[in-house]
C-alpha cells in the first residue's frame, strides 16, 4: 500500500464518527418505539400526531388537524445522546396526567399554556424536553401518550394531494411567499436569520423555532389563520401593534423554552377574512422580525 493511500484510509476511517454524527439520530428505532415515521430536516427528525380524533371548532369553524392541532416530536444529537422536543395538544382531563408521566421520565415541562381563545372542546398545548438515548426517549414519550386519547396507530398511507384551490395562491401572493399545501392547510415554517442555542446546542427552526404560520379555507370564500412568531424581545410589540391593526387577534404571548439564547416569546395569533387581507397581514408582521 502506497502512503498516499495509507494516508486516505486512515483519512477516511477517522472521519466516519464526525459522519455519523453530522447525520443526527438514526429513525429506524425512534419509528419502531412511536409506531409511525417522520421527517428529516437537516439533522433535525420530526414526527408528527395529529389529533385527528378531535372535533374543534373556533365560533363555528370546524378546526383541521393541520391549523392547529397537531403534537409533535423533534429529536436531534446522537443515537446516544440525543434530545427530543415538542408540542402536545391535550383536552383539560388529559393534562396533567400527560405531564405526570412525562415527569416519571424525567422529561421537563417547559410551557403549559392556549393557543386558540374561543374553541370548543378547549384545548391547552404542553411543551417539552428530555434527554438521553434516542429510542429510549420515542419509548417514554409513546407511554406518556398513551395516557390520552392521542392516535397512536400508524397512519394510512396519505391520499394524492389535490390541486391547490385558488384562495393558496392569493395568499401566497398576499404574503410574497410559497407554502406548503397539506391536508387542507397552507403552511409556512419561515426561519429567524440569527441562531438560537441551548445549552450550547444550535437550534434548527425545525425543532420548533422558526415563524409557523398556517391557513385554511373558511366561510363565504375566507381564509382562517393561526399559528406563532417567534420573536426576541424588541419585536414583540411591533409584531403586536402590526398584528392588530391588521384586525388579526393576538391569542397568547408565552415562552416555549427555559434556557435558549436570545429569549424568545411565541406569539399566537388568530383571524378569518379575505385571503388578500388576512395574507397582506401576515406578511406586514413578517416584516417586523428577522427572517431569511
Amino acid at each position: 500500500m502506497t502512503a498516499r493511500l495509507r494516508f486516505f484510509t486512515l483519512l477516511c476511517v477517522l472521519s466516519l464518527p464526525i459522519l455519523a454524527a453530522a447525520q443526527g439520530v438514526t429513525t429506524a428505532p425512534i419509528d419502531q418505539a412511536l409506531g409511525r415515521s417522520g421527517q428529516k430536516t437537516g439533522d433535525v427528525y420530526r414526527v408528527s400526531f395529529p389529533r385527528t380524533d378531535l372535533h374543534v371548532s373556533v365560533n363555528g369553524l370546524a378546526i383541521k388537524p393541520g391549523l392547529a392541532l397537531g403534537s409533535w416530536a423533534a429529536f436531534l444529537g446522537t443515537d446516544d445522546n440525543a434530545m427530543v422536543m415538542g408540542d402536545l395538544v391535550l383536552l383539560e382531563e388529559e393534562l396533567n396526567p400527560v405531564m405526570a408521566k412525562l415527569r416519571s421520565y424525567h422529561f421537563d415541562i417547559t410551557a403549559v399554556h392556549n393557543h386558540l381563545t374561543q374553541e370548543t372542546p378547549k384545548v391547552l398545548y404542553v411543551h417539552y424536553m428530555g434527554h438521553g438515548s434516542a429510542k429510549q426517549l420515542a419509548t417514554s414519550l409513546r407511554t406518556a401518550l398513551e395516557v390520552s386519547k392521542t392516535p397512536l396507530e400508524k397512519p394510512a398511507a396519505a391520499a394524492e394531494e389535490p390541486a391547490p384551490p385558488a384562495w393558496v395562491k392569493t395568499v401566497e401572493d398576499a404574503v410574497g411567499r410559497k407554502g406548503t399545501f397539506k391536508g387542507g392547510v397552507l403552511s409556512y415554517g419561515v426561519p429567524r436569520s440569527d441562531a438560537v442555542t441551548m445549552a450550547g446546542m444550535t437550534i434548527p427552526p425545525a425543532a420548533g423555532v422558526g415563524e409557523a404560520i398556517n391557513f385554511q379555507a373558511a366561510d363565504s370564500g375566507n381564509v382562517a389563520t393561526t399559528g406563532d412568531f417567534v420573536l426576541t424581545a424588541g419585536e414583540v410589540n411591533e409584531v403586536l401593534s402590526e398584528l392588530q391593526g391588521r384586525n388579526i387577534l393576538v391569542t397568547a404571548l408565552h415562552s416555549h423554552m427555559l434556557t435558549e439564547q436570545p429569549r424568545l416569546f411565541f406569539m399566537h395569533f388568530w383571524s378569518v377574512g379575505s385571503p388578500e387581507s388576512v395574507g397582506a397581514g401576515i406578511k406586514a408582521a413578517l416584516s417586523k422580525v428577522q427572517t431569511k
